[in-house]
């Protein structure tokens, strides 16, 4: 499967670029950089030191959007470091950043592969909206999206948004109303994979790079938080190579985009026969395959298998 990551690359997103990188169904053609967990130098610095974890071959990495489309940035220093690597102090990697825009990797990417492409955003959707508005006609032909953002329930940003759509409320809307064919892979099912002090004994007893890196990254996150991390964001990638792990339902959803106490929640229409809803906005709204339950024992073995190498 061809797939391009788009990321704001904190701890969730490099067990999400670990995963893409070192699966052999996974072919990782691509990957844009964004402004979210932390500030975009850090996301592509993280992103190119993840590929070297990895043992990646020549990846692209490009540069995106620095800020949301209207509002001003705002992290996630709290639950991922100043860094977006829970301050682990990692070398700076020598990888080169590809010189062209997110926007218009994007499109060379898609125009030039043979194979369908399938579209993963891991971050704030600002990137993946101005490729949309840009380049209409290629995006047309992205076989799907998967992403991680949204919420059928609660929210985590706020009482009502998860995070990477409060990030950018805007750009989600975009995304969302674009018609090319969404998996959200949201808070319902994001923090499942959880992930503490056996599992990074059992990686870091392994002694390749990337089992090493991923079993640091984890205790040193349980040890700041006082609690085990979630896979999290590697949940999508997942989701798009192993569909029949995952149970879904089909929703309406409009972005809440209103300057209130419910900007950027996802609001899935719940009720039965919503495409005659009175209301005009649902009734537009195109549906969205949303993941509500995973097998998680299968999807947290599928990672650990392919970042050990067992």
């Amino acid at each position: 499967m061809n797939i391009i990551l788009d990321v704001d690359t904190g701890v969730d997103d490099a067990f999400a670029i670990l995963f893409a990188a070192r699966h052999p169904e996974i072919n990782l053609i691509g990957i844009t950089c964004v402004d979210g967990n932390t500030n975009l130098e850090n996301v592509i610095a993280n992103t190119l030191k993840v590929l070297d974890a990895a043992g990646a071959g020549d990846i692209p990495v490009s540069r995106g959007a620095s800020r949301p489309l209207i509002d001003e940035p705002r992290y996630a220093d709290m639950v991922h470091g100043q860094d977006g690597l829970v301050d682990l102090g990692i070398a700076p990697s020598t990888r080169a950043v590809d010189p062209r825009p997110a926007v218009q990797l994007l499109r060379d990417l898609i125009e030039e592969s043979s194979e369908p492409v399938t579209l993963i955003p891991l971050a704030p959707l600002t990137n993946i909206a101005l490729f949309l508005r840009s380049y209409p006609d290629t995006a047309a032909k992205l076989e799907r999206i998967v992403l991680m953002g949204g919420s059928a329930s609660a929210g985590n940003a706020t009482a009502t948004a998860e995070f990477n759509v409060w990030h950018d409320p805007e750009a989600a809307a975009i995304v969302f109303s674009s018609g090319i064919p969404i998996t959200m892979y949201g808070l319902d099912v994001f923090t499942h994979l959880q992930m503490g002090h056996s599992h990074a004994d059992e990686l870091l007893a392994a002694e390749h790079l990337c089992s090493q890196f991923s079993g640091t990254l984890i205790r040193n996150f349980v040890k700041q938080m006082g609690h085990d991390v979630t896979l999290g964001d590697y949940g999508a990638v997942a989701s798009a190579i192993a569909p029949h792990l995952t149970t879904t339902e089909r929703f309406k959803i409009v972005v809440d985009t209103t300057f209130g106490p419910n900007r950027g929640q996802t609001v899935c229409d719940r009720r039965l026969f919503a495409e005659d809803a009175p209301d005009t906005i649902h009734a537009l709204a195109p549906y969205v395959e949303v993941v509500m339950d995973i097998d998680i024992d299968s999807m947290r073995n599928m990672w650990l298998e392919t970042i050990s190498g067992h």
